[in-house]
């Protein structure tokens, strides 16, 4: 209980520490909220999705690192609002280290990932899908973990949970090893990606169905068309707001993907688009590895997520600020006389020989 005395500090770490012990809720949705966290390429498109899917007339700025946002849906007629929380990493693959700040044991039972891949940069779309999801599956494992140690029931509701996607007499059920949380994977750019090869569009098509299916995540292509954004939404706003899932499919190559979680089989995917004697000599490990390597071996990784240039982050005109970015530089035009002045006084100095 706060007390007149207490500062704004000590009343919110009161409340962090309250949430993080409320265990009432058995979802942690009327706690938090939920929280979807956007990943992937680095200029795939993850702020224009969210700006959409929030209803927002804005113009996608560069996301620096990363940055929050929020939402508000209402279910029905004086029903009151529902809050979801939106964060998105920038730089592509560059700043995997940030990939833990919105990944926290307060918020683990209501947090989906969205992973967004550049389809017009084929090359791209391995490496970045490999390292982030590799580093978000270790962080999301090592909190259920953690939490299994304070709330062992509830860590087993959230590793039982996913698996409802997926109906119980599923053919794969023994073959997949699905997230622990709700993964969707964009195609973006189809506009552009339907313009390539029909060959090509195969295999992306059928790997990203595969990589899909086997980490239990549903798999949709966008672009600006008003029509694929409408779908890209409805899946947003069902891991955002808990709005119902749509359960149509669509696995045409030939147009834009769509595939709710647990509604595709190997089966119907088939052997990657390779010819017997190619795979024979590709020496895979497990099946991934054998899509992987037949996918590089079309599309040689290109990894675009580090940064060319570090930019700093003062001189991003979105950031510009009149009285503070005057006082910086009157502060560093005192740092440069300073050196000149310092370097002076080493040039006079007489050292003993």
């Amino acid at each position: 209980m706060s007390t007149e005395n207490d500062t704004l500090w000590d009343i919110a770490k009161a409340e962090v520490e309250r949430r993080e012990n409320h265990e009432g809720d058995r979802d942690g949705l009327e706690c938090w909220g939920r929280s979807v966290f956007f990943i992937g390429n680095k200029n795939g498109g993850k702020t224009t999705i969210i700006l959409r899917c929030l209803d927002r007339d804005e113009i996608p700025k560069p996301t620096l690192a990363l940055e929050y946002t929020f939402g508000r849906r209402a279910k029905g007629h004086n029903i009151p609002k529902d809050i979801a929380h939106f964060w998105e990493l920038g730089g592509g693959t560059s700043l995997l280290d940030l990939i833990p700040i919105p990944i926290t044991t307060a918020n683990i039972r209501a947090l989906a990932i969205v992973l967004v891949l550049d389809l017009s940069i084929p090359n791209a779309i391995w490496p970045a899908m490999e390292s982030l999801l590799q580093v978000t599956r270790k962080h999301v494992d090592k909190i259920i973990i953690k939490l299994g140690q304070t709330n062992p029931k509830t860590a087993t509701e959230i590793k039982q949970k996913i698996w409802n996607n997926l109906p119980k007499d599923h053919s794969d059920r023994e073959l997949i090893d699905p997230f622990p949380i709700p993964v969707v994977i964009i195609g973006s750019k189809y506009d552009l990606f339907y313009e390539f090869d029909s060959e090509l569009k195969k295999i992306v098509c059928k790997t990203l169905r595969f990589v899909s299916h086997y980490y239990g995540a549903s798999l949709v292509f966008t672009s600006k068309s008003e029509a694929l954004m409408l779908k890209t939404r409805a899946f947003i706003n069902n891991l955002a707001f808990g709005f119902d899932r749509s359960k149509s499919v669509s696995v045409d190559q030939n147009k834009p993907l769509f595939i709710p979680a647990g509604l595709d089989s190997f089966s119907q995917i088939g052997p990657p688009p390779s010819s017997d004697s190619d795979i024979g000599k590709l020496h895979a490990q497990t099946p991934m590895d054998l899509w992987k390597k037949v996918f590089e071996k079309k599309f040689p990784p290109k990894d675009i997520g580090v940064f060319k240039e570090v930019k700093d982050p003062a001189q991003d005109p979105q950031y510009a600020e009149y009285e503070v970015d005057a006082m910086r530089a009157q502060k560093n035009q005192e740092l440069e006389q300073y050196k000149r002045d310092a370097a002076k006084t080493w040039k006079e100095m007489e050292f003993d020989s």
